[in-house]
């Protein structure tokens, strides 16, 4: 096979590089510890620079089957507050002054890693989040952030349960106990390093900023001795071998390694990466297959308009949940397209049963409750009030209700698309044609 067959069918992961200031010029970077082992492990790392406009050409790095974020600097606080800062002008610029390589807002890789972010969690592509990339993806999903762990965090934590999470003197070897959630990844990665009772390791620590309240859809996956979430993870988007990996580390596994050596300090320290490429890979063969399948598969008139009908049921839907559209009577049957099919074919787990409820709702309840608004406008109105009043993780929260119920969606029609294909394949006098 030649180097360019590989190029060819290799999976891509998407990595937003890091600008830094070399010579009175900008240059941008990806650690390569991050690259060695993407390459490691069998998948193609593709570099998005950060310069001005590349949000806008993101569509130009397709195919996308993976992305990994870890470099840069504190993610803008307008992006997760609401409320004006707690700290005060003082307190933020003696941050400034300490943390002056991180301090330093870069809005366009903001805008350009939380795209990339979003994009993946609506297409459930492969995503893994180191340090920044962690936050990242917590803000991407309505979760918020201490501006500085030392200000808001350790001043109420007790002496003994305080922690360094950045000691500029002792950087690489710096490291602070965390305990490891159990029956969580990072539990089956460490399992032969940890002791059953304390569930702890210890990892390195390079931030001053960390997750302050955790977006509904993730489950923490470690803590540090003060609280502060390590890791974390989405459970429902979780299983490498079928292409789902929603992931955040606060610490750097990849850096974790003995002084003046490339030996990590745990054998399960490149774990996330060797999982996170067994998802990209996994992601690709399912995209590739799906491509084939549309290419291969002739769908009858009345199917395909089927299938835009369902498609445009759950976009309108979506849109009056999420931006709080008006509601017309006209909308009413294309809204129970989609609620019916859900009804008819869609089967939930516990879990997202469990979540449906929680928000007041569940799909089998989505056609009446759609009827219940329309009743009149004084109704729709109300809504619009009681929204207004809700918070941004309840609206976050509702939203994303609507994307659970496009993947579920989606996932049933690629069953439906797989099993038409199985079936006409197994026809004799159509087996020449695919």
């Amino acid at each position: 096979m030649t180097t360019t067959d590989l190029a060819t069918i290799l999976p891509r992961v998407l990595i937003v590089s890091r600008r830094s200031l070399r010579k009175n010029k900008f240059v941008d970077f990806v650690g390569e510890y991050h690259l060695d082992l993407i390459v490691g492990y069998g998948a193609v790392p593709v570099i998005v620079p950060r310069v001005t406009g590349v949000n806008t050409l993101l569509e130009s790095f397709e195919p996308i089957h993976g992305v990994l974020l870890c470099e840069g600097e504190d993610i803008d606080p307008s992006l997760y507050e609401s409320e004006t800062s707690i700290l005060s002008p003082e307190e933020l610029e003696e941050i400034k002054m300490l943390h002056s390589s991180d301090t330093a807002i870069d809005k366009e890789k903001d805008i350009i890693e939380l795209s990339l972010a979003k994009l993946c969690l609506e297409r459930n592509i492969p995503y893994l989040g180191i340090c920044r990339g962690s936050q990242v993806l917590n803000v991407a999903c309505g979760g918020t952030l201490y501006q500085d762990i030392e200000k808001e965090l350790a001043k109420n934590t007790p002496q003994d349960k305080k922690v360094t999470h950045i000691d500029y003197e002792n950087y690489d070897g710096h490291r602070h106990m965390v305990k490891i959630v159990k029956n969580t990844p990072l539990h089956q990665w460490f399992n032969d390093s940890l002791d059953e009772e304390t569930m702890e390791i210890k990892v390195n620590s390079y931030h001053h900023q960390g997750v302050k309240r955790l977006a509904q859809r993730f489950k923490p996956m470690a803590f540090a001795p003060d609280g502060l979430i390590e890791g974390f993870y989405d459970p429902d988007s979780y299983n490498p071998e079928q292409g789902k990996f929603i992931m955040g580390l606060q610490f750097h596994p990849e850096r974790m390694r003995k002084l003046a050596s490339n030996e990590f300090d745990y054998p399960g320290c490149p774990a996330a990466y060797k999982e996170f490429v067994k998802a990209v890979v996994a992601y690709q063969k399912k995209v590739t297959n799906m491509i084939k399948v549309q290419n291969s598969l002739k769908l009858d008139k009345d199917f395909e308009q089927r299938r835009k009908l369902i498609v445009h049921s759950f976009s309108l839907a979506r849109n009056i949940f999420a931006t709080g559209n008006n509601f017309h009577i006209s909308e009413d049957s294309d809204l129970k397209i989609g609620a019916e099919f859900l009804e008819s074919n869609t089967a939930l787990s516990l879990q997202q049963e469990k979540r449906l409820k929680q928000m007041g709702a569940t799909v089998r309840n989505a056609s009446s409750y759609m009827e219940k608004m329309k009743l009149n406008e004084e109704r729709e109105k109300l809504a619009r009030v009681m929204m207004g009043k809700m918070t941004v993780e309840q609206l976050s929260d509702l939203s994303l209700f609507y994307h659970m119920m496009e993947n579920i969606c989606s996932e049933v029609l690629d069953k439906k698309i797989q099993d038409a294909v199985t079936v006409s394949v197994d026809l004799p006098d159509n087996s020449d044609t695919f």
